[in-house]
């Protein structure tokens, strides 16, 4: 009797397949069937927490995108994610459909992380981060003082998503939109870097002389990945903005884009899967907190207001013993496990 182990290919169709396999396909088809019935299952605010999830979820896989797989370094991503939420409620309050808000929203976020993403031709390193952390300042000044648009410190007041009448108000309804939104932007994410654009990124990434010579366009690489980014970055800010229905500047300051760039580095960067797990680990983390301190007040009642002042130590700390310990991310030591069970019981 003969018997296979490991995965055998006949074409180069099936091995680019995103799950060659049908034990993997069998499992997001019941992950998938899981999340669907989450709603039923969970109180209204697990269901919330879901929610912030998928839209970080969509934020992290475009910085990812950005800083993972090109290998610009980007602390202007929060910023990013603001011109796409005032510009997606901008669109709404004056009519525009859902949808069409949601596409304007990142278009106008793309077009904004071009025009920032101009000097990563000659600046490279340290000195990029410093220019797109001036874009962060830059808008953050605009959301603040254009207060015909952004309205100010007052902030804006958005209205629920609508697709066709249908109104998204509860949190279950808007669950599942979130999903459908969270799963399209992955499949894109996933696809752009099976093509030749997602190779020049990482060739960009690994060392730009080498992708130049090879007749990689540094500059229109660049400028699209910074583009592709913004403009999911955008997607997510609409659907905080109508999410939320409320948006003011101090959403999107300097420790947004630091809390994205922290749920990439420890979900694992250049890695989609990574993004999933980096956003969902920063964003269950205060809810961790929270948990911890509610079941400890009994014993030390002073131990919930502690907790609240030294939380963003605490995310100083994860993510410092992240980068120590576990530096590829989570999703490094995700495919650690799967290996190891690939060959069981010859893990070596």
């Amino acid at each position: 009797m003969r018997g296979h182990c490991g995965l055998f290919f006949e074409s180069y169709r099936a091995e680019a397949a995103v799950f060659p396999s049908t034990f993997q396909r069998v499992c997001l088809g019941l992950f998938v069937a899981a999340l669907l019935a989450c709603p039923f299952m969970l109180s209204s605010y697990y269901v919330s927490v879901m929610n912030l999830i998928f839209i970080a979820v969509i934020g992290a896989v475009s910085l990812n995108l950005l800083t993972g797989v090109c290998g610009q370094i980007s602390l202007g991503h929060g910023a990013f994610i603001g011109v796409g939420a005032y510009a997606a409620a901008q669109a709404s309050l004056h009519g525009a459909p859902f949808l069409a808000a949601l596409v304007l929203g990142g278009f106008a976020a793309a077009l904004a992380g071009m025009v920032f993403g101009v000097p990563s031709l000659r600046l490279k390193g340290i000195y990029l981060a410093i220019a797109t952390l001036a874009a962060q300042l830059i808008l953050e000044y605009v959301f603040l003082h254009w207060e015909s648009v952004t309205g100010g410190s007052r902030g804006l007041v958005v209205n629920a998503p609508q697709i066709l009448g249908y109104s998204f108000d509860t949190e279950r309804k808007t669950f599942y939109l979130l999903l459908a939104v969270t799963s399209l932007c992955l499949l894109c994410v996933t696809n752009v870097l099976r093509s030749r654009h997602g190779r020049a990124f990482v060739s960009i990434r690994d060392f730009y002389l080498s992708a130049e010579i090879a007749g990689v366009n540094l500059f229109s690489s660049k400028l699209a990945a910074f583009g592709l980014s913004s403009f999911l970055a955008g997607v997510a800010g609409g659907l905080w903005a109508h999410y939320t229905m409320f948006i003011s500047a101090e959403q999107f300051g300097i420790g947004l884009s630091v809390s994205y760039l922290a749920m990439i580095i420890i979900g694992g960067l250049g890695s989609v899967s990574g993004s999933v797990m980096g956003a969902a680990f920063m964003t269950l983390l205060p809810e961790f907190l929270n948990a911890g301190s509610s079941a400890l007040s009994g014993v030390l009642p002073d131990i919930s207001g502690s907790i609240v002042a030294l939380r963003e130590g605490v995310f100083g700390l994860v993510l410092v013993l992240f980068l120590v310990f576990e530096p590829e991310g989570l999703a490094n030591r995700w495919r650690l496990i799967k290996a190891y069970w690939k060959l069981y019981p010859f893990s070596h």
